[in-house]
């Protein structure tokens, strides 16, 4: 295969469709930020919270989880920070007089932006049947009455879902809660995202999270990206990533999508660069992967690595790989017996492409991966994992300064909750320091994750959902479905700051309580408050909100938390609810003392410039695994799709806009991939149009390729034309997520394959 025979190029886009003609940061972003500013009605306390954003006494990002530095920039946050902020802070309210105007039914057939257009939420509500419309209702009377329906039920029977929004304070009482209760159903937001990470990297190497460090960043030689979008998704990472490069360090990308943030970057906070200078070039090496194949890419690059190593040796660090892992021989046969046009077959990529890539890793001392959901959202994911870390243990690039794997977080404290306990998995929580610490009896079975959940829930043994933060019925794959389902359950509770699509499905029993914001003053009985977050470089930070909050009657997602634990669970001499509501030094207390390795002396080193490091022991090569060694994974196929198109299949991958956080849609532009509108489209390459028979603009339908007597689909979709590899199909998440069934996840952990799900596309009037 040569390059010409592809439908892309290792260096060049395909001109002719659309594609962003600036690079990622600039103007681009300064008019992003200025017209969230000029439609929401914003107080201007908003412009200093931004200034402090994400520095020492400032409030944290409520945004992308990327790391905070020590010595920050003047603005130290990026354009969909600034947007995450500022919505946020808007003046609108959706207040007592606004549920009383519209019905739940009427609201059901707004969009996702004008749901959270409406404002802040202001008074704790109850869905009035009867009526199809929330009330207002007080504190106390929805607390009695969430604690008589939680009494009423099995404890197995309840869910308590999370969003990485709550600091470690709130989230440690979620999990202490729910075990207080009697179940372990502490499903989260990483289960649709990074769990594939906090499962497979802990067998692998012996911890569930990456092992870098901002300052890794100044010393690699050389970056290899899979599956990240920098320039949407935690566009900060930028100026890193272009001080590395220009100092020297050769970065390579792999993904389906040329996302311009990693293709050239101006820098908004260097005049120079803004008006006379020339943007960065980020990427050496872009390469246009097929959809899962990532195993192919990877095992393609590895071969070359063996090649040279049995030509000139002294390329495989096999001290490293003697000393602390195992399965080297069986993964070097298995890669070493793959054929070459099976590699290039399934990755989309050259021999010659793939031996460039491989050329600058070897010629790198120290070399970081990267990863984003395009790498963990397959079926395979576990596999694309396991390739990435055989290809970086190869020569050593796990476990020392400038080296290591590092996936990049979502949700400003998704790997944090799980830190302090809101998990499934019993595994990774102390459960016999909560019963000495709580006088508790934790139940020892694993819980359900977001997937379990909802099966449990379609077959009916589910009965209350509670939910701190998120959108979770418009986030799941499957959502149709489980929209459907929803009104079966007995009890739902949203604890929330904005109207979404999740509140609109209300149960038997349902609640909305209005919570602070990241941005907002906390204040208990006078004193103001300081939370903590979690980065994901496993760094902790205070943050500390300064906003007048949008009503009084608003509460901390702790009290909230701490008020519903007290109403539904007996009175004990050591579950101190009111007291950990006044003072969250002491929860920092408790945490410390259930996790004294990583968070002794919390509320001291909480100030700590740049966050203070919690500890990785792989970092040390210290391997927490069952035999104490890093692992290597053999390969048996070379795709981490379920199954491999065939005929007329196509493969999808669903994308978020650089005008979206997760499901919050800010607006429609999609300005770095030249997008701009309609979310409603279906983006598809110039020459599969041509085989299809279709034509730029027709509408089309989307059906689901899995065979279960399910029929999904997505109707109304426009054909764009689109810079992407043959055989797949591209489109926005939420919008396409009825097509992924909810059983078609990763093998180990049930992330949905969010990015590598079965399609076929049906004309109009087919």
């Amino acid at each position: 295969m040569s390059d010409d025979d592809l439908n892309h190029s290792a260096t060049s886009a395909d001109p002719d469709t659309p594609h962003a003609e600036g690079a990622s940061g600039g103007w681009g972003s300064l008019k992003g930020i200025a017209r969230i500013l000029g439609e929401e009605s914003v107080s201007p306390v908003a412009l200093r919270i931004l200034a402090g954003q994400n520095k020492p006494g400032g409030v944290m990002c409520p945004s992308c989880a990327w790391a905070k530095p020590a010595k920050p920039h003047a603005a130290e946050f990026c354009e969909n920070g600034a947007k995450a902020t500022l919505w946020e802070l808007t003046r609108a309210r959706a207040d007592a007089s606004f549920f009383a105007k519209h019905s739940v039914t009427e609201l059901r057939e707004w969009s996702d932006h004008d749901l959270e257009l409406s404002g802040r939420l202001t008074d704790p509500l109850r869905y009035d049947s009867e009526a199809d419309r929330y009330v207002p209702v007080s504190w106390d009377e929805a607390f009695a009455e969430i604690g008589r329906e939680l009494r009423a039920i099995d404890p197995e029977e309840a869910v308590f879902y999370s969003s990485g929004h709550a600091g470690l304070e709130a989230s440690y009482l979620y999990a202490l809660f729910a075990r207080a209760y009697g179940h372990n159903n502490l499903p989260q937001s990483s289960n649709m995202c990074h769990e594939t990470t906090s499962v497979n990297l802990q067998r692998l190497i012996g911890v569930p999270v990456g092992t870098c460090t901002l300052d890794d960043f100044e010393t690699c030689d050389a970056i290899f990206f899979f599956g990240q979008n920098t320039g949407t998704n935690s566009p900060r990472f930028l100026h890193p990533l272009k001080r590395a490069v220009e100092r020297g360090c050769r970065i390579v990308t792999f993904n389906p999508v040329r996302e311009r943030g990693l293709v050239e970057f101006v820098d908004p906070q260097n005049p120079i660069q803004m008006t006379v200078g020339k943007p960065t070039k980020i990427s050496e090496e872009y390469l246009q992967v097929r959809p899962g194949g990532d195993v192919a890419a990877l095992a393609g690059m590895m071969r070359c690595i063996f090649d040279r190593d049995d030509e000139v040796g002294d390329i495989i660090d096999r001290g490293f790989i003697g000393e602390h892992t195992e399965g080297f021989d069986a993964m070097e046969a298995a890669i070493r017996s793959m054929d070459w046009s099976d590699i290039e077959r399934q990755s989309g990529l050259t021999h010659a492409m793939l031996s460039r890539a491989a050329d600058i890793y070897m010629q790198a001392k120290n070399v970081i991966g990267i990863y984003g959901m395009g790498l963990t959202q397959h079926v395979g994911g576990w596999l694309n994992l396991g390739m990435l870390v055989n290809f970086l243990m190869l020569r050593g690039n796990i476990g020392r300064s400038g080296a290591g794997i590092s996936p990049v977080r979502g949700h400003s404290n998704v790997q944090g909750q799980r830190t302090v306990g809101i998990a499934e998995r019993t595994a990774s929580v102390p459960l016999d320091k909560l019963r000495d610490l709580f006088d508790i009896d934790p139940p020892q079975q694993d819980g359900l994750n977001a997937v379990h959940a909802c099966e449990a829930m379609l077959a009916g043994r589910v009965k209350a959902m509670v939910q701190l933060g998120g959108n979770l019925v418009r986030a799941l794959p499957d959502s149709r479905r489980m929209e459907a389902a929803w009104p079966s359950l007995r009890l739902t509770v949203h604890v929330a700051t904005k109207l979404n699509r999740s509140q609109l499905v209300p149960g038997q029993v349902a609640y909305i309580l209005p919570c602070l914001g990241r941005t907002d003053r906390d204040e208990q009985d006078g004193q103001p408050q300081v939370v903590t977050i979690e980065d994901s470089m496993s760094h902790i930070h205070a943050s500390i909100g300064s906003a007048k909050p949008p009503s009084e009657r608003c509460r901390s997602e702790l009290a909230i938390v701490a008020g519903m634990a007290a109403a539904t669970l007996p009175s004990s001499p050591k579950l101190h609810w009111d007291a950990w509501t006044r003072n969250y030094d002491l929860v920092r207390d408790l945490i410390a003392a259930t996790y004294p390795d990583e968070f002794h002396d919390f509320t001291a080193r909480m100030p700590t410039p740049g966050g203070f490091y919690r500890g990785n022991a792989a970092r040390e090569r210290q391997w927490q695994t069952e035999t104490g060694k890093a692992r290597f994974t053999t390969p048996d196929t070379l795709t981490a799709l379920g199954e491999e198109p065939v005929d007329e299949t196509m493969t999808l991958v669903t994308l978020r806009s650089n005008d979206q956080f997760n499901t919050t849609i800010y607006g429609f532009s999609d300005r770095l991939r030249g997008l701009e509108g309609s979310r409603e489209i279906l983006l598809v390459n110039r020459d599969e149009m041509a085989r299809l028979g279709l034509e730029e603009g027709e509408r089309v339908t989307l059906v689901s390729a899995v065979d279960d007597g399910v029929t999904r689909e997505v109707a109304g979709l426009a054909v764009t034309a689109y810079d992407l590899p043959n055989g797949c199909v591209a489109g926005y998440y939420p919008e396409l997520n009825p097509l992924i069934p909810l059983s078609y996840h990763e093998t180990k952990s049930q992330t949905p394959a969010y990015k590598g799900s079965p399609v076929r596309i049906v004309p109009k009037g087919a």
